[in-house]
């Protein structure tokens, strides 16, 4: 029998078998829109038609942490994942038909850039899911908000706007942020307060975040820097010390700039300045107590009352403790007596003294040991320029010179024969209290040999003792034996004449006569000459006795002024 050939009746029904059973797989894969037949307690019984029906769990009906609201007879967009030929079962799900939905929705958003509403429902690594109407998204942690927050659970199971920032439907992921819907109405909000804003103006704020350099206050929707040095006149190591997040304070407006939306603020502005009249609080040489409440290598500050602070240089700590760390004469929080040496309001520098309010051992010293008083003290330290002696008891220190510890030998050579430690006296040459310095001698504790010496003058004529016979000249000595003074006669100034320029005529211990040729008083140099005086004898022998014109020798001259002189003496 052919097609054309069958009665009606039958084609029709085997059309409907075929309907229903043959060709439902057209339903597979889509989205339908079916009726709420039957509920219980956990799912719904949903009729998609051709006489197939399928249970669906109610909480996927559900938006997080809500119920469903559900009733018989509803029409809902199912997804068909499958039919079950066998037992005319439909294998339905509304979270993937919401998926669906959602997805194509989503897409048409992220394109022209609108805000999505979702509800945050969960944690993950790094950050949270939100689910967009039945399409799960991933909020990173650091989109959540516009600063890092501790406890998301009140942002959780609400819905709320969010900006997608990037999709993949072929991957199925969406990633979202919270962060940067609240940066836009910040924007806006900024945007309108600043215009209210003004500089000077003073306003109320919370502190919001504190970091080492200041403390952020947020005005009401719009932040401003508080820094360190504007929270109080008194010195702030930290902001910490005086502010916690979550305080309301009162600032001042310092500067606005309306283009970078940027604040600056104060709260000692609020206050009255205490340097305005520093000058009249603490006149120059006055004595204060005082705290101290820093110390540096270069000295230490002292607070001489709430928002005024003194630096004492560590010269001005101590009068005798030289090249030390402040840390090893004060410490922090110790009360001290301190002299007002110097002020400056325009740069709000309180220059101090600790030492001026201690006994001057100096000035003591001074009035202890006159000018020429004899000391004795020990060697505390050898320079290159001399070497310093320990005075009354090791307080103060005084300096010998190397050109005050011997009248005839070398600064170097005298020096060497003292070492660290030995004990020696000296006479105090000068005192000055006001560079603590003290001028010692060793040689004036005995006469200087030069005013020993008589004659001893440019042209004047001196008796000298031979030390000794050398090839060159004569080692002679002036003055006392007790106080000599050393010089030398070189060769050629032994004789006038060249054959009696012998030294080894001479012998150690002789006295011979010799004129003083040259004198420094400053270098202490004399050159002395055997036949300079010769010379100027003879000079005077014929002034006096006679003359070549008269017809008398040089001989018979010179016999006369001896005789003359044996006759005088």
């Amino acid at each position: 029998m052919t097609t054309e050939q069958m009665d009606p009746s039958v084609e029709d029904f085997a059309a409907m078998l075929d309907e229903v059973f043959g060709k439902d797989e057209r339903f597979d894969g889509k989205v339908v829109t079916g009726t709420i037949i039957a509920l219980d307690k956990e799912s719904a019984t949903i009729d998609i038609g051709l006489k197939a029906e399928g249970r669906v769990l109610l909480k996927e009906f559900a938006s997080p942490g809500q119920d469903a609201e559900l009733a018989i007879g509803d029409k809902v967009d199912i997804f068909v994942e499958r039919i079950e030929n066998a037992t005319g079962e439909a294998i339905l799900s509304r979270e993937k038909a919401r998926r669906e939905e959602s997805w194509t929705l989503l897409e048409k958003s992220y394109e022209a850039e609108e805000r999505v509403n979702g509800v945050i429902f969960g944690r993950v690594k790094g950050g949270f899911t939100v689910d967009l109407d039945g399409a799960v998204a991933f909020l990173p942690g650091s989109q959540v908000d516009v600063r890092p927050i501790r406890d998301v659970t009140p942002l959780m199971n609400i819905t709320q706007p969010f900006q997608i920032l990037k999709m993949d439907r072929k991957r199925g992921n969406i990633v979202v942020s919270r962060r940067a819907i609240l940066e836009e109405s910040r924007a806006e909000q900024r945007a309108e307060l600043i215009t209210s804003l003004a500089d000077g103006q003073v306003v109320e704020g919370i502190v919001k975040n504190i970091t080492d350099y200041g403390a952020f206050v947020d005005l009401g929707g719009i932040d401003g820097l508080l820094h360190v040095t504007d929270i109080s006149w008194k010195r702030i190591n930290h902001p910490s010390e005086v502010l916690s997040i979550g305080d309301t304070i009162n600032v001042q407006i310092i500067r606005l700039n309306p283009e970078t939306q940027r604040i600056s603020l104060g709260m000692k502005q609020l206050l009255e300045d205490p340097w305005s009249s520093i000058e009249q609080k603490f006149p120059i040489d006055t004595v204060l107590k005082g705290r101290i409440t820093n110390i540096t290598d270069y000295g230490a500050f002292v607070e001489l009352e709430e928002g005024i602070e003194g630096l004492v240089h560590v010269s001005e700590m101590s009068w005798v403790k030289k090249n030390i760390h402040p840390g090893k004469i004060v410490s922090t929080s110790q009360e001290v007596q301190v002299m007002v040496l110097e002020i400056d309001p325009d740069k709000r520098r309180i220059s101090l003294g600790l030492k001026q309010c201690l006994d001057n051992p100096w000035e003591s010293f001074a009035e202890k040991f006159p000018i020429g008083s004899e000391i004795e003290g020990e060697i505390k330290n050898i320079t290159e320029f001399g070497m310093f002696i320990g005075l009354a008891d090791g307080e103060v220190d005084g300096m010998v010179h190397l050109s005050d510890l011997d009248w005839n030998k070398s600064g170097d050579v005298a020096l060497s024969e003292y070492k660290k430690g030995d004990t020696t006296k000296a006479v105090i040459l000068d005192i000055d209290t006001s560079k603590e310095r003290i001028s010692l001698g060793i040689k004036q504790l005995t006469t200087d040999p030069m005013g020993a010496v008589t004659g001893l003058r440019k042209g004047g004529t001196v008796t000298c003792t031979i030390n000794a016979v050398t090839e060159n000249g004569l080692e002679v000595s002036l003055g006392d034996e007790d106080t000599p003074m050393d010089a030398f006669i070189r060769r050629a100034d032994l004789s006038r004449d060249r054959g009696e320029q012998r030294p080894e005529r001479f012998s150690k211990g002789d006295k011979v006569d010799a004129m003083v040729t040259a004198f420094d008083k400053k270098t202490r140099k004399v050159s002395l000459s055997i036949k300079a005086l010769e010379i100027s004898e003879e000079k005077e022998a014929v002034k006096q006795y006679g003359s070549s014109d008269s017809g008398a020798s040089l001989g018979d001259i010179l016999g006369a002024a001896l005789a003359a002189g044996k006759d005088k003496k």
